[in-house]
Order: C-alpha cells, then sequence, then structure tokens
C-alpha cells in the first residue's frame, strides 16, 4: 500500500488521524509516519485499512462479490474459503483464496494479483 492510499481511505472514512489510529491499532504519530512514507506500512495495517475500506463500500452498496465478477466455476468456487464464508467483497482479505487457479503463498504474491483484479480494484477507485 502507498502512503497516499492509506490517506485517502481515511479521508473517505471521514476518520480524523487520532480516530484512524485507534481502528487501526496503532498511535497517532504511527499513523502520521505511514501517510507520509517516513515509515513502511504493515501488512497489519494495510489489512485492516482495506478491511474497514470494503464494509464501508458494503453500506454503501458499492462492493461486488468475486466468484460473480470473475466468472469462477462453481467447482473452484466450493474450494475457495471466500465462497465458504460467502465474503466475496473480502476475497483480497482471505489467506486460501483461490485466484488465477490456486492460492497464493504469502501476502505479498497474494495482493500483488488483487491489486490487479476488478474487486479490489473496484473499492480503491471509488475513492
Amino acid at each position: 500500500m502507498k502512503p497516499k492510499e492509506l490517506w485517502i481511505i481515511r479521508n473517505y472514512l471521514g476518520k480524523t488521524a487520532s480516530e484512524m489510529a485507534q481502528l487501526l491499532g496503532t498511535s497517532r504519530n504511527a499513523l502520521w509516519s505511514f501517510e507520509n512514507g517516513w515509515r513502511h506500512i504493515p501488512v497489519h495495517v494495510q489489512r485492516h485499512a482495506l478491511f474497514l475500506l470494503t464494509m464501508k463500500m458494503r453500506e454503501n452498496g458499492k462492493s461486488g462479490v468475486c466468484w460473480d465478477v470473475k466468472k469462477c466455476p462453481v467447482e473452484g468456487r466450493k474450494k475457495c474459503p471466500a465462497w465458504e464464508f460467502q465474503c466475496g467483497d473480502l476475497c483480497w482479505f482471505i489467506n486460501g483464496a483461490i485466484c488465477q487457479g490456486g492460492m497464493q503463498k504469502n501476502w505479498d504474491k497474494k495482493m500483488k494479483i488483487c491489486r490487479e483484479c476488478e474487486v479490489l480494484r473496484s473499492s480503491l477507485s471509488s475513492l
């Protein structure tokens, strides 16, 4: 996640730096240093910020489910935890989600694919 994306998400959510820091389980100073690019944004902060964004998008009726967007075959869906738990707008959040024919080994590899996917991109482009 780029520093500006975190700032944009915070503003979309209508949160002050203190409120967002509390939601993300970090300090206000740490949040500022993430948003300004002074420190790398930890994976848990990235995931949490994107989760909050997805929940807001869901509330606003702007989220879609991955299996419809990607036209996943029924057999593939049955093996995917995003389908099992009916959270197709959170497929990027679910470890073990089956994307591009298989599971990804780590968060960085998964997010590289997810950032190119219409499901997550639709959330980010709405900002």
